[in-house]
């Protein structure tokens, strides 16, 4: 591939770098509700993602985890600008597209790519592969007339499928090959930024292994930085070097994938750390406690006043219900961990210790 010279050497250069690749500054998407009979007046908004920060350097992965409806796939579309969001920015490249129209956007289209859930229903039935893979080659002019074919097959056989099968049609292909085609369609443009939007959560377990090699081939070889969305704490371990905890759209925690695993300070990232399977009752170490939640999640429409997690928290006192708390740095977990907890001790402001 033409992107085969930005390599791991390049990646982990970039990675190093003080400026990250893309920013991601109090990212809001909210959704209104309308009034029944068509009056169109907006009563209640829908807070899907309310307040998202984090930073993703070149080369690099981000895990975006949490339960279903907490915002992560709002999150990743909004980057990747399938919905403009309602407030924040998003700095790619120290440039702010979160509001940039179709026309200036076209340009960042192609650095920004996404990889979606539903391999079943993410691809064109009534189109064949190649002309699936080439759309994009068409639109961004990136190959020259006649060339269109070779560079398909070489993306297909990038992604591990047979070159030969360009002409066939999506419902000629199993889940996980029609994965490795969405694949190949986000890789046709050249990223930096893949939006891996729970790419294996609708595959089988076997394949779920061939195709997370696959997108780590990718990011060693080509540099390519990936915000991971998944609800799999395994699958995020294995392939993401920093992890950000979602709950009710706000992160909830965030930091170094060792710190997070290994010394989880919110009491929700707790929870869904004792609810993941552990192989170690296999080899006859005593089960972990597991942490049972009780209580639905609460509604976007009305979440709870002050910290949105403590109708369920174990933890939470008066203070939770009248203030909301700021991402602080753990420094008992080391640089670059935080979690919005008021009792996540010790703590530093990490507004105040940067100001």
């Amino acid at each position: 591939m033409s992107k085969t010279v930005r390599n791991a050497d390049a990646a982990s250069a970039g990675s190093s770098s003080a400026t990250p690749l893309l920013q991601v500054r109090d990212l809001k998407m909210h959704f209104p509700i309308k009034e029944a009979a068509g009056l169109g007046r907006t009563r209640k908004v829908v807070q899907a993602v309310d307040g998202v920060s984090f930073d993703l350097q070149r080369g690099g992965s981000l895990g975006l985890v949490g339960e279903s409806g907490c915002g992560k796939s709002t999150t990743g579309r909004m980057i990747t600008r399938l919905l403009t969001p309602t407030a924040g920015q998003i700095l790619f490249k120290g440039t702010d597209i979160a509001q940039l129209k179709e026309r200036e956007l076209r340009p960042f289209r192609r650095e920004l790519q996404i990889v979606f859930q539903d391999p079943y229903s993410s691809l064109n039935p009534r189109q064949t592969v190649s002309n699936i893979i080439s759309t994009p080659l068409r639109v961004h002019n990136l190959v020259k007339k006649g060339k269109e074919l070779e560079r398909v097959q070489e993306l297909l056989e990038r992604v591990g499928l047979n070159p030969e099968h360009h002409n066939r049609y999506p419902n000629e292909f199993s889940g996980g090959q029609r994965q490795r085609i969405g694949i190949a369609r986000a890789l046709a443009v050249e990223p930096e930024v893949i939006i891996a939007d729970e790419p294996v959560s609708a595959l089988d377990v076997s394949i779920q292994a061939q195709v997370m090699n696959l997108l780590e081939d990718l990011r060693r070889d080509l540099g390519i930085a990936f915000v991971f969305i998944a609800h799999d704490l395994g699958v995020v371990r294995h392939f993401c070097d920093q992890v950000a905890v979602m709950y009710l759209g706000k992160i909830v925690e965030q930091g170094p994938r060792e710190q997070i695993y290994s010394a989880p300070q919110h009491p929700y990232t707790q929870a869904l750390l004792s609810a993941a399977p552990d192989l170690g009752t296999i080899r006859g170490v005593p089960p972990k406690e597991r942490i049972r939640l009780v209580g639905d999640v609460p509604s976007p429409i009305d979440p709870p006043s002050g910290c949105r997690f403590r109708t369920r928290c174990w933890k939470a006192e008066d203070i939770c219900a009248t203030q909301e708390p700021p991402l602080m740095t753990q420094a008992q977990s080391g640089p670059g961990h935080t979690a919005a907890c008021h009792f996540a001790e010790p703590k530093i402001d990490l507004t105040a210790a940067t100001a």
